[in-house]
């Protein structure tokens, strides 16, 4: 027999389990709009409404094809994802070619579309500031978050007219650099001078500029950022990363990296742990990695053996 429950009105997300036999076996019944429990029969809601889209469709081509829902707002486009863009694949809206008479009137609609995206010259130095952000933040490999971040970083500097007399690339630059260390994906000054082709100086002297004007407070990097993604690129277990950050925290209860650079830290502890749990990497494997010189490592390791009385063969 089912029974209907008159209860209070909540969201079907709200109802997790139910409220007779407190089991979670629960499903949704579109044809008659209710909720029942699977395993009593209960009816724990009726009259819900579907959120779902009034069309049906039996693979993702066809679900593509009737969605009518835009790209997601992004801060890493001059317009947000806002306006209209016209393809270069010469084919219409069901797919055919679009005859060759008809192509130079689609090349003037597109030349068109391109000058009206623009409307002055801040719009200008966004395009190419956004586009240049987003060059360097794949040749990195970095996260959509970080992009978004760096995308408002360098949109708050412009709007505070903080880019005139430096370079678009040089302030973008420093952005990226700035978002990796808000958002906890650090990259150092001489990985992102690289790859944009910016003095490492200059890159400094931007964000140091940019973060005071727009009040931009960012603790200091710690060498436990970079030991994830040092640990993926020489292909090395969870065990010795684990490793790598115990020591690290006992060193900086003795305060044995206090003052010195994060990365030669972070190097130094991953070969100690990586000689401990006999996952061994090379002393000049791991310096290449973390971007330091092997006399950094050889330097850090020897002291913080010493300090924290550890004794392995090296």
């Amino acid at each position: 027999m089912i029974y209907l429950v008159k209860k209070e009105r909540q969201t079907i997300e709200d109802i997790a389990r139910c409220p007779g036999c407190g089991k979670t076996h629960l499903s949704r019944d579109y044809s008659r709009a209710e909720l029942i429990c699977n395993d009593c029969g209960l009816v724990i809601d009726e009259d819900f409404i579907d959120h779902g889209p009034e069309w049906r469709a039996f693979d993702g081509e066809e679900r593509e094809k009737r969605s009518r829902v835009g790209a997601p707002l992004t801060y890493t486009l001059h317009d947000r994802g806002l306006s209209t863009e016209i393809d270069w694949s010469n084919k219409d809206s069901y797919g055919k070619t679009i005859p060759t008479k008809n192509r130079a009137q689609l090349y003037r609609l597109r030349k068109w579309q391109r000058r009206i995206r623009i409307a002055d010259a801040t719009e200008r130095n966004l395009a190419i500031a956004l586009s240049n952000l987003d060059r360097l933040a794949s040749s990195l490999s970095l996260p959509r978050v970080v992009r978004e971040t760096a995308a408002m970083i360098y949109r708050k500097a412009a709007m505070k007219n903080l880019i005139r007399g430096r370079s678009i690339e040089g302030v973008a630059a420093a952005a990226l650099y700035a978002a990796c260390r808000q958002c906890h994906a650090p990259r150092t000054l001489d990985e992102i001078s690289e790859i944009s082709n910016i003095k490492r100086k200059e890159i400094g002297k931007n964000y140091r500029f940019i973060a005071k004007k727009i009040n931009l407070r960012l603790l200091p990097t710690s060498p436990e950022d970079y030991i994830s993604r040092f640990c993926s690129e020489l292909k090395l277990s969870n065990e010795v990363q684990n490793k790598t950050i115990e020591i690290l925290k006992i060193a900086a209860e003795k305060s044995l990296i206090t003052g010195r650079g994060p990365t030669g830290n972070a190097a130094a502890s991953l070969y100690i742990a990586s000689v401990i749990t006999g996952e061994r990497r090379t002393q000049r494997e791991i310096a290449d990695v973390a971007g330091v010189t092997e006399v950094t490592v050889r330097n850090r390791y020897k002291e913080i053996v010493k300090k924290l009385d550890i004794n392995f063969a090296t």
